[in-house]
């Protein structure tokens, strides 16, 4: 069994010539990174490399952070990197708070109103700056489904469903 990965970042461009990089942040702390030993490397599509590179050092940029990997010393090294995602281990990841979840747990998800009426299915989260927005699809039909205490009233992994309380054009096709 292949063993699950989690993307914290993704590389999103080079930064100086000494093998930095400009990382997005896909988990909910920057300091995220200075309690790792090392992340893997990959694509989105699964080819990730088999070995652990240790982080350098980190230090906040803008929305993101510089990060310096042990053996990427020059911008060229850093350039074969650019799209890739910085992914760590299941034993590696972080607890989150109660009511939150990660984007992968959320994807493919059936929603369904109060009643248990079904709706469509999770395909996509939009990462606004306000909240989180799932796209839903049933058919050829597509919804935003805000993720706010107010609409969301379950989500069950176990069962696969999530659980949504409908307000007066919230299912009005995107």
């Amino acid at each position: 069994m292949k063993e699950e990965l989690y993307a914290i970042g993704k590389i999103q461009k080079c930064f100086g010539v000494k093998g930095e990089f400009v990382v997005e942040l896909m988990t909910p702390k920057a300091e995220r990174f200075s309690q790792l030993e090392g992340v893997l490397i990959g694509h989105d599509d699964g080819g990730v490399r088999p070995d652990t590179i240790r982080i350098e050092r980190m230090r906040p940029q803008g929305r993101g952070i510089v990060v310096k990997l042990e053996g990427i010393d020059d911008q060229s090294r850093a350039e074969e990197l650019l799209g890739c995602y910085l992914y760590v281990t299941h034993e590696d990841r972080i607890a989150l708070p109660s009511h939150t979840y990660f984007i992968h747990d959320i994807l493919g998800l059936k929603v369904e109103d109060e009643e248990g009426a079904p709706i469509g299915t999770v395909v996509d989260v939009l990462r606004l700056p306000a909240h989180d927005v799932y796209v839903v699809k049933q058919g050829s039909r597509e919804f935003w489904i805000p993720s706010v205490r107010e609409i969301i009233r379950n989500v069950d992994l176990q069962k696969k469903v999530l659980q949504i309380h409908v307000i007066e054009g919230l299912l009005d096709p995107q």
